[in-house]
């Protein structure tokens, strides 16, 4: 018997008798489950089963366990949306995955009522026994690694902290945010590990608000040169431009802004050619770029001319 439930009939039992309450109080102090929610009551009881079983199995480990909890205002009812999960599971899976570093594969394990909450586990491959770790003692699980990753960036999301040193985990973190945003849905996330420990972090309104000021972008400008040969022409006032012959060179789309100044200086597909250009990017909060582009400016100073229409 855990949870809010338990606490909610011992307080009914203390209305209107003194000694009741006299005894709950001291009860509830001596337990020290009064400002505990289900979540850590079983952590505790996991850890506490884990100790009981290595008085026996020395190396037992428990199962890990992923909770997703689901909180918004069409959750009351304990059930998970078609459109929640096409919406957020794989996009959760992936994000757990680059905090990993590696691929993590999830299966879904049940739901429960307590608003919306998605159990689930990690899939883990078979093990070779005939390589047992040369230290005897099991490595951590690729799940538990980003999981840990994970909930430490989510907590520093939902405190506006700088989170530039997770950069490369922005667009994941990005993509459940807008998930979550279009069914007004809240996210916490709890995660147990072999060896019963728990990890838990949320991403409510707040976080989703900071996490769409950091993808708001601003320009950055500056004048380039790109030389090379031109491999593609379009009327649209686009130029391709490959600045070596090796395959693998780097090329360039050049856009100009008025289309007949292209075709007034007739270019043809294999010319050489230097354009002073403006390179655009647009950065956003995280130093990511978010788009580039190549605008032609005029002929760099090396640039022989082009012959022009008579």
């Amino acid at each position: 018997m855990t949870g809010d439930n338990w606490r909610e009939r011992r307080r009914a039992l203390q209305e209107g008798d003194p000694a009741e309450t006299r005894r709950a109080a001291r009860l509830l102090d001596m337990l020290g489950t009064e400002d505990r929610d289900d979540e850590e009551i079983e952590a505790e009881h996991r850890a506490s089963r884990l100790a009981a079983a290595r008085e026996y199995a020395p190396d037992a480990r428990l199962d890990e366990e992923l909770q997703l909890r689901l909180t918004g205002p069409d959750t009351d009812g304990g059930g998970l949306r078609f459109q929640w999960g096409d919406a957020l599971l794989e996009p959760v899976e992936h994000m757990i995955s680059v905090a990993a570093g590696t691929p993590v594969q999830l299966e879904l394990t049940g739901i429960s009522a307590g608003s919306t909450v998605v159990h689930a586990r990690p899939i883990t491959a078979p093990t070779d026994s005939s390589q047992p770790d040369a230290l005897g003692a099991p490595a951590t699980s690729a799940a538990a690694m980003g999981l840990g990753t994970l909930t430490t960036l989510l907590d520093a999301v939902e405190s506006e902290h700088d989170i530039r040193e997770w950069a490369r985990l922005f667009d994941a973190v990005e993509a459940v945010s807008r998930a979550l945003s279009r069914y007004e849905l809240d996210l916490g996330v709890t995660w147990y590990d072999a060896e019963g420990r728990m990890r838990r972090a949320r991403l409510t309104e707040r976080g989703r608000r900071y996490v769409k000021r950091l993808r708001e972008t601003k320009d950055r400008d500056q004048e380039i040169t790109i030389s090379g040969r031109v491999t593609e022409l379009r009327e649209s006032g686009l130029v391709k431009v490959k600045t070596g012959t090796a395959k693998n060179s780097p090329a360039y789309d050049v856009r100009f802004e008025d289309p007949g100044e292209l075709l007034r200086m007739r270019p043809g597909l294999g010319d050489n050619v230097h354009f002073r250009v403006r390179f655009r990017q647009q950065l956003d909060s995280m130093g990511i770029a978010r788009s580039t582009e190549y605008t032609y400016i005029g002929p760099a100073a090396e640039q022989t001319s082009l012959p022009l229409e008579p």
